[in-house]
């Protein structure tokens, strides 16, 4: 049962907090007992600035240094203590409860009211085994919950600082105060900006988040941050400064040329600063009518084009207490915005790595270009600008016979220039943009003077995401393919998941993101970026009057796309949520998206009289078919109201499961006959009674073994002839786009055929995962062929080279190569490894909300080994290959602790024996495997 449904049997005692924790029930501690994380609140990274007042807790389980002990073996949890202590109050609550639940248990004491302060720790009951440590102390803080504590009104510039109908130049604000002779006991900073911002307080920029306050649907919903700023105050002067840029709300965003001021056309500072005495006297200092404003030295800063910083624009001491702003101008109050403002759980963007080129080339032309060795996101810090210099550093993700590649980024200029004056400048680095590349071009270098690979560093930046997934094995280019669906998730994970981080879109499209999901759960915890994604995502949906989610999130393409329902896309309103609770059994994500999840099923989608998709309505179906033309994406092999219809009996069964697990019975039970209805309608549409169906493309029948829309074993068994004929056909090449790919390897897989799905994950030619791998790729590519084989760029507009879409294969090496996956939260493993492939060696980590899983298996001649550890209180459902093959599924029932296990192994014939003739692939290579 789900921690948000259970209901605990809560037993308190408040004790003082001098006083030693008593318990009625006392367990032996002599045994080796399982240690515990920090309590973690709802999915907030830290628990500084939560929106929550109850938030519920977790914990996760790691196992003693002696991990083999027999009390560490099957080690579950009977009952647990958590400790409260509130700031200010003498007491400690102490709460016991008779539960199981580890993860989002309920917060069982008083409500937090805003500003709050709690430290949780919590103890854990095996049962008959004994009684775990207590975890380290967590802090909970809220944020301002209460209606009307945000009293802060937004502020602007009382006059224009450039011409009408252009980019917004950057604005600086500023406000001196004075704070009395005595300590400051508390101070916290709430802000948030109509626009990008960064916040000083004497001089002193505070936090390290980066493009804050993040890209929310601003109509709807504006994220606003909390720091404390405690130690930055002093007795006297004080003043708080900030520097805000248009960013995503007034700059220029979209595609085919994109619009300004999607949002609003003048930029704003919202900022209320709490500070407590050490005589209990409150001061509060927020933006209102006193404050004033400057032009910025960065003239210009956009998203695409990047940002021009002048010098002799600048003036010193600004941040700083005893600047004369006199010359300043006043600012005008806006109205409060009409979206809801709150404190994010998703954590902030942050510079994560530091990157140092590793080479320096001369172009056929002459230009000086910095090549950093990996496609990454972010911006270049200059260590030093020489006086009275303008130079310039262009941003791309390839070389085009020794140039820069400049034509997958459409219009963006990608550019970032630097003016000097009379001194020289010390690291520098744009503020308010950033830039997908791998290389950089350098322009405006003093004569004389040689740049070096010192004076240039690459700072990474995303959402400051847990990672919790790693994958290895004994192949190499495996590996790499492993390594570049990484990055290019980091890449485009930036505030929102995005589509590409380079040219002149940078969307929140729904359906790359639907199809990566599960892939991007497993690598990192996105329950905080995802989450909130999906809020957004259905309050525009919700504003729809056809209840129409929006084809991106944030939606600014709406001058763009006439809203129009969209399978496969707009089914992310049911499987992102979905997968999301699969991943965290949090069910609270499907009871909040729960009312888009239905407005999409039961009203937006435009039905014909089968129940199933109007014919009428154009589907992006299988996009970016390799056989597509390059101007035509969505014109691929696989007909698209067939993937639509496919998607729909998908959908309306995981609807089913969805109303299952929030207990609406009727409803699931309902939406479980319309799927039965759906799914006799496709059959009596698509698939004749041996099993052929009407569209031979594998991304079809990939779809079709998929999602169980076969009627019985011998329509399957045509349907694995099928795949296995189209495969051996298209010479092992991957025929699929963004629907049919995630489902490729997974449906031959599923029909028995893993021999074959390996195989086709070893081709090397064009196209296939491992093709880009050998052309130097170190993200995923958007099309198959991006860069073709004589190393010239497609000749299509789509040519992202970081774009996660296609990456969704690494769901299957998570689940298949390593072996290991989950349906309910990670509770239970399913352990079921698939060797193949001449990979003779797998590792797979996951540290999930219970703790960290490891599976490592070996291959050694006709012996299978793995070694598997399973965190306290979770279990494991175990299926040998040897089972596999025999047929029987043997399944073995295991517990937390470590396990080995050992079988018998026949390995397949590598490569597969083709059906269809020999192929010779390019450049004389028998079969572009190894």
């Amino acid at each position: 049962m789900s921690s948000a449904s259970h209901t605990p049997n809560i037993r308190q005692t408040i004790i003082m907090q001098s006083s030693p924790v008593l318990h009625t029930q006392f367990l032996s501690e002599v045994l080796p007992q399982p240690t515990l994380s920090i309590p973690r609140f709802e999915h907030h990274p830290d628990g500084f600035g939560l929106n929550h007042r109850r938030p519920r807790i977790s914990w996760r389980f790691s196992h003693p240094s002696d991990a083999k002990s027999e009390a560490v073996n099957s080690w579950v949890q009977s009952a647990y203590d958590i400790e409260i202590r509130r700031q200010g109050s003498m007491y400690t609550n102490s709460y016991h409860v008779e539960s199981s639940e580890s993860v989002l248990v309920p917060w069982p004491g008083r409500a937090l009211d805003s500003a709050a302060v709690a430290a949780v720790r919590v103890r854990s009951y095996g049962g008959t085994s004994g009684i775990t440590g207590w975890s380290p102390w967590a802090t909970a803080e809220a944020a301002l919950l209460e209606e009307g504590r945000w009293s802060a009104p937004p502020i602007a510039p009382s006059k224009k600082f450039e011409k009408e109908d252009t980019t917004l130049r950057p604005v600086r604000f500023r406000k001196a105060f004075s704070l009395p002779q005595t300590d400051v006991v508390k101070a916290r900073l709430y802000i948030t900006a109509l626009g990008l911002y960064e916040v000083y307080l004497n001089g002193t920029r505070v936090g390290d988040h980066v493009l804050a306050p993040g890209w929310t649907s601003y109509s709807h919903r504006l994220a606003y941050q909390m720091f404390d700023v405690t130690a930055l105050l002093s007795q006297g002067n004080n003043v708080i400064s900030a520097e805000v840029g248009e960013g995503w709300y007034a700059g220029l965003m979209g595609i085919r040329g994109g619009q300004r001021f999607n949002y609003g056309n003048e930029l704003a500072l919202l900022l209320q600063l709490e500070v407590m005495l050490d005589n209990g006297e409150v001061i509060v200092q927020r933006t209102d009518g006193t404050w004033k404003c400057h032009p910025s030295a960065t003239i210009t800063s956009e998203i695409y084009n990047g940002e021009r910083y002048d010098m002799s624009q600048e003036q010193s001491g600004w941040k700083l207490p005893d600047f004369d702003d006199a010359s300043w101008t006043s600012v005008k109050l806006l109205p409060m915005p009409s979206a809801a403002l709150f404190a994010s759980d998703a954590e902030p963007v942050r510079v994560t790595q530091e990157v140092k080129p590793v080479s320096i080339i001369t172009s056929p032309s002459g230009k000086t270009i910095f090549d950093f060795g990996q496609n990454l996101v972010g911006f270049v810090r200059i260590r030093k600008v020489a006086p009275r210099s303008e130079v310039s550093i262009v941003h791309a993700e390839v070389l085009v016979d020794g140039e820069m590649g400049m034509r997958p980024l459409r219009a963006a200029k990608c550019t970032d220039t630097v003016v000097t004056s009379d001194t020289a400048l010390l690291g520098w680095c744009p503020k308010f943009t950033y830039h997908g590349f791998r290389y950089m071009q350098l322009s405006g270098w003093p004569e004389g003077e040689e740049p070096s690979i010192e004076d240039f560093t690459a700072l990474v930046i995303h959402t400051d995401m847990r990672r919790r997934g790693w994958f290895k094995c004994s192949n190499p280019l495996v590996n790499k393919l492993h390594d570049n669906i990484v990055w290019g998730m980091r890449g485009n994970f930036v505030s929102v998941p995005t589509d590409c981080p380079q040219r002149d879109e940078r969307l929140g499209w729904t359906g790359d993101i639907q199809v990566f999901g599960p892939t991007a759960s497993f690598l990192y915890d996105t329950m905080g970026i995802l989450g909130s994604w999906l809020e957004d995502l259905s309050a525009e949906q919700m504003a729809h009057e056809e209840k129409i989610p929006p084809l991106v999130c944030p939606d600014v393409m709406a001058d763009f796309w006439t809203p129009t329902p969209q399978a496969v896309w707009h089914d992310v309103t049911i499987l992102t949520p979905w997968d999301l609770y699969q991943s965290s059994s949090d069910l609270e994500v499907l009871r909040r998206q729960y009312p888009s999840m239905v407005a999409w099923l039961d009203t937006a989608i435009r039905r014909g009289t089968d129940r199933l998709w109007d014919i009428n309505i154009w589907q992006l179906g299988d996009w970016v078919d390799p056989a597509a033309p390059p101007s035509e994406p969505g014109n691929g092999r696989t007909d698209g109201v067939l993937v639509a219809d496919a998607y729909l009996v998908h959908i309306t069964t995981t609807m089913s499961r969805v109303c299952s697990a929030l207990g609406l019975e009727v409803e699931s039970k309902l939406y479980a006959l319309d799927a039965i209805v759906l799914k006799g309608a496709f059959r009596d549409k698509y698939i004749t009674p041996l099993g052929n169906l009407a569209n031979f493309t594998q991304a079809a029948i990939a779809l079709a073994v998929q999602f169980d829309l076969y009627p019985g074993l011998a329509q399957l068994a045509t349907a694995r002839q099928s795949l296995v004929r189209l495969v051996h056909k298209a010479h092992y090449h991957v025929s699929t786009g963004f629907a049919g790919t995630p489902a490729i390897l997974p449906a031959l897989t599923k029909v028995g055929e893993a021999p074959l799905a390996y195989r086709m994950l070893m081709e090397r030619h064009c196209p296939s995962w491992l093709y880009p791998v050998t052309m130097g790729a170190t993200t995923v590519w958007e099309r198959w062929d991006a860069l073709l084989p004589d190393g010239s760029l497609n000749p299509g507009q789509m040519l992202s080279f970081n774009h996660y879409a296609l990456g969704a294969v690494a769901a299957w090496l998570h689940s298949t190569v390593g072996g290991i996956s989950s349906v309910d939260g990670w509770r239970t493993v399913v352990v079921r490894p698939i060797p193949g492939g001449r990979i003779d060696q797998a590792e797979t980590q996951f540290d999930g909300p219970y703790g960290r899983v490891e599976c490592k298996w070996t291959v050694e001649e006709d012996k299978f080994k793995m070694d598997l550890l399973v965190p306290p209180n979770s279990r494991a459902q175990v299926t040998l290959p040897a089972a596999q093959r025999a047929g029987e599924e043997k399944t073995v029932a295991v517990g937390s602790g470590s396990h080995v296990f050992e079988c018998s192994y026949e390995a397949d014939e590598w490569p597969p024996r083709a059906t269809l003739g020999s192929y010779s692939g390019p450049r004389g290579t028998v079969c572009g495997c190894s």
